[in-house]
C-alpha cells in the first residue's frame, strides 16, 4: 500500500520467510511518520491501554481472526493469545492494508498519527521505492 504521496506505507509479507519459517505478521508499517507516532503511543503504554478497552475486545478478536485467515492461522504480530496485543504497528498496518477496522482506527486516534504533508521517503531513495515496483 502506498501513502497519499506515492511512497511505501504498508508492505505485505509472505506467510513464511525464505527458509520456510513462519513470518510473524502479514503487513509491515513502512510509513516513517505513522511509525513514529505509533512508537510514541507504545512507549506511553498504548498496548496496555488498547487491551484495557473493553469496547474493543470483540474487534481485537475479529482482527486477529481475519489476519489468521489471510496469514496461515497466525494472529497479528504473531501474538499467541488473540485477546492480547503484541504490536500496535502491526495492527495499524493490517488495518490500513485491509480497509480499516475499529482497532486500527483506535490506534490512529490514540497516537495522533496522520499522513505527513510530504512523503517521508527522501527524494532519491530509490531502494525503498524500487521494492514496491
Amino acid at each position: 500500500m502506498r501513502c497519499p504521496h506515492g511512497g511505501p506505507a504498508v508492505l505485505e509479507n509472505d506467510p513464511v520467510d525464505l527458509r520456510g519459517r513462519p513470518f510473524p505478521t502479514r503487513y509491515w508499517l513502512a510509513c516513517r511518520a505513522l511509525g513514529e507516532a505509533v512508537s510514541r503511543l507504545e512507549a506511553a503504554g498504548g498496548v496496555k491501554r488498547l487491551e484495557a478497552e473493553d469496547a474493543l475486545r470483540d474487534d481485537l478478536l475479529a482482527a486477529n481472526a481475519r489476519h489468521g485467515e489471510l496469514h496461515g492461522g497466525r494472529n497479528v504480530g504473531g501474538v499467541r493469545d488473540p485477546a492480547t496485543v503484541k504490536c500496535l504497528h502491526a495492527h495499524l498496518a493490517f488495518g490500513l492494508a485491509t480497509g480499516g477496522n475499529p482497532v486500527s482506527d483506535w490506534i490512529m486516534r490514540a497516537s495522533g498519527a496522520a499522513w505527513p504533508a510530504a512523503c517521508c521517503v527522501p527524494p532519491g531513495d530509490g531502494a525503498a521505492a524500487e521494492t514496491l515496483r
